[in-house]
């Protein structure tokens, strides 16, 4: 990390703002997989219907508030002083994450079901100002560095939100460990955004009742009427679509194609993971403060080359038998290299894709509708998720494709679909001043 990187994570403008959003993506993914790992292990008779039921409809639960309630996040992020809405939005997580400890020791699944559903709309409330506020915060020169540090961040509070949720099941008296630490994470949240600094409406004359679904209608209309950052938003979104196929696919790779134990999942996760937060500050240290996106279509070309070349990666493994590779086993076979060298590069460019977008929204969105900008964003990306979602079941339950040329299908349509949102952009995209 540079040494700049490293006085803007510590400045007071930006450091009560970094832990309380990564605090919130570790805890998201800490109860969400706690939940996961329950279903998986308990007893059907206790179960009130399938778990593979109950796996597919977490995720839909977890994702639905994004469409239902991302405009009106958007819109109460404009209107409103955005600590204080932080700080109601984060209070909000500490009562929620109250009753999931008591529904994790209870086992209560449709109790645990509904408070995920209730923590996306959390994180649905959460989402536009968390990119919006930063403007406010940062001078424009540190926005790039901003942004790599946040995607930094989100993608290794998500890692270690996973890992610790496999390890609490795994212990004794794990499902009391997970129920006291949801809460106790969520506390820290709340006290973290309690020392964000003060950010002043940006457009406090707003009127925003609540008519959540006209109002995401209305503000993806008024996105595409901003062509160039709704082809960002599109290309976000994109990045969105593939980074889920990835996550999703990874266990049935793992057991099915790898032929390794779920550890190995672990390792995949956190090689994506690591890849994103290097390509994020890579993206910060090549572009010397500028924002512009001339790096995007290098993000477009590696994301492109490694997915493709994961398909060569795969070593023989007939000589296993049938019998799962163990993680030391797996980390211990040069065979193997050349696949996670894959996944590490795939993150590392999806960093390099990423970041420079998100900046662009935050630089070229007016003041007054930045927030409902990246309330659009949120809605496209869980649009564009769910797509995934049912690509994949057409591409590998009915086409019967296996996962490492479902994969190398993706990176050819990511150069394709790449060419076609950036090229607009790129083409008329100047790097603004740097700031002295």
């Amino acid at each position: 990390m540079t040494d700049k990187s490293t006085s803007l994570l510590f400045s007071p403008r930006f450091l009560p703002y970094f832990i309380t959003q990564a605090l919130g993506a570790f805890n998201d993914n800490l109860y969400k997989n706690t939940l996961l790992l329950l279903v998986a292990f308990m007893s059907a008779a206790n179960l009130p219907m399938s778990s593979d039921l109950i796996i597919n409809l977490a995720a839909g639960l977890f994702i639905l508030p994004f469409f239902l309630f991302s405009a009106h996040a958007g819109l109460l992020a404009d209107k409103l002083e955005k600590s204080a809405f932080i700080q109601k939005v984060k209070l909000c997580e500490v009562i929620l994450m109250a009753l999931a400890g008591v529904a994790i020791l209870l086992q209560q699944v449709s109790l645990m079901l509904l408070l995920l559903f209730l923590m996306g709309c959390q994180s649905a409330y959460f989402g536009p100002v968390k990119y919006a506020l930063l403007p406010q915060h940062l001078k424009p020169g540190e926005l790039l560095q901003g942004n790599a540090l946040v995607e930094l961040g989100t993608f290794l509070a998500i890692l270690l939100g996973t890992l610790l949720a496999g390890i609490l099941i795994g212990a004794d008296h794990g499902t009391m460990l997970a129920a006291g630490l949801v809460f106790a994470f969520a506390i820290l949240g709340y006290l973290s955004a309690r020392k964000i600094p003060y950010a002043a409406p940006i457009a406090p004359e707003l009127s925003v009742p609540f008519k959540p679904l006209a109002q995401a209608v209305a503000i993806i209309k008024l996105s595409r009427l901003q062509a160039p950052i709704f082809s960002v938003i599109l290309a976000i979104s994109w990045f969105w679509f593939m980074g889920a196929t990835y996550l999703t696919q990874f266990p049935n790779l793992t057991k099915t194609v790898l032929q390794a134990q779920p550890e190995v999942v672990s390792i995949l996760l956190a090689l994506f993971s690591i890849g994103i937060g290097l390509g994020s500050l890579l993206c910060s240290k090549l572009s010397k403060q500028i924002i512009n996106l001339n790096l995007v279509p290098v993000g477009v070309i590696g994301l492109s080359l490694f997915s493709v070349h994961l398909n060569w990666a795969i070593p023989d493994l007939s000589h296993l038998g049938g019998q799962l590779q163990s993680a030391s086993q797996y980390l211990s076979a040069g065979r193997n290299f050349w696949l996670m060298l894959d996944i590490l590069a795939i993150g590392l460019f999806g960093g390099l894709y990423i970041v420079p977008l998100y900046a662009y929204i935050q630089k070229n969105a007016q003041p007054a509708l930045r927030a409902r900008m990246f309330a659009a964003n949120n809605i496209m990306n869980a649009l564009f998720m769910v797509g995934s979602a049912i690509i994949a079941i057409i591409v590998l339950a009915i086409l019967n494709v296996n996962i490492p040329h479902f994969f190398m299908g993706l990176g050819i349509a990511n150069a394709l679909i790449g060419f076609v949102l950036l090229r607009p952009l790129t083409s008329r995209s100047k790097p603004q001043n740097k700031i002295k």
